[in-house]
């Protein structure tokens, strides 16, 4: 199980998370909900070791994550909002950044990461000519090669075309099915049904939310 006590951070004076719990059972999906600069972003920047929390603890199955980074690495795939990649070089070259040559060979297996996110076909062409889907795409493998079992996602979604979401929602079934748990920030509407429980940031705290029945129930959450 996932669990997030009592997690902190604070920029100077503002607080933007102020006492974040969380518990998330393994093979789930949960969706995090939030205003613009409601600190959603943030919350996944601490977790995935790109921010350094103010307090708080972020355990997974009993051990502690926070200030163990080696273990972090292992067992958390992070995909930001923003693009990670180096657009001069190819998107094999990419994944080198990351990841061993071996790892990759793995996920261009049949059954591997990168070849269920479509991402074969196009791995030696320069970043810089791909579309914003693929760059996506690839952003992703990055986050999944290493087999994690917490995945961190931003907005995953954005930029995809409908081939693009239908095979990372095709990879999240076989990834939470797999005993994998995902976090995952999303603005559409579309995307809760792919997700097994919902959480609303608000006020730099986390409630829980049934989901919406329908889009106009979804935006009275931010009102």
């Amino acid at each position: 199980m996932l669990i997030l006590t009592k997690i902190q951070k604070q920029y100077g004076k503002n607080a933007v998370l102020r006492e974040i719990n969380l518990q998330a059972a393994n093979g789930s999906c949960v969706g995090i909900l939030g205003g613009n600069g409601g600190g959603k972003t943030t919350l996944l920047s601490v977790l995935g070791g790109i921010l350094r929390p103010d307090g708080g603890s972020f355990t997974y199955d009993g051990e502690e994550l926070f200030g163990h980074e080696a273990r972090r690495r292992a067992l958390v795939g992070f995909s930001p909002q923003a693009n990670p990649l180096m657009e001069e070089l190819s998107g094999f070259d990419n994944l080198l950044l990351w990841h061993d040559r071996k790892a990759i060979e793995r996920g261009m297996a049949e059954d591997g990461a990168i070849t269920a996110l479509g991402v074969t076909a196009f791995l030696k062409k320069p970043v810089a000519k791909l579309s914003g889907g693929m760059k996506k795409r690839l952003a992703l493998s990055i986050a999944v090669l290493r087999a994690p079992k917490i995945l961190l996602l931003d907005e995953p979604t954005a930029a995809l075309d409908m081939e693009g979401k239908a095979k990372f929602y095709a990879y999240l079934k076989c990834f939470t099915e797999g005993g994998g748990t995902a976090l995952f920030v999303t603005h559409d509407f579309a995307e809760f049904a792919h997700c097994d429980q919902l959480v609303f940031l608000k006020d730099g705290r986390l409630r829980d939310i049934p989901h919406p029945e329908n889009q106009a129930a979804a935006e009275a959450l931010f009102l």
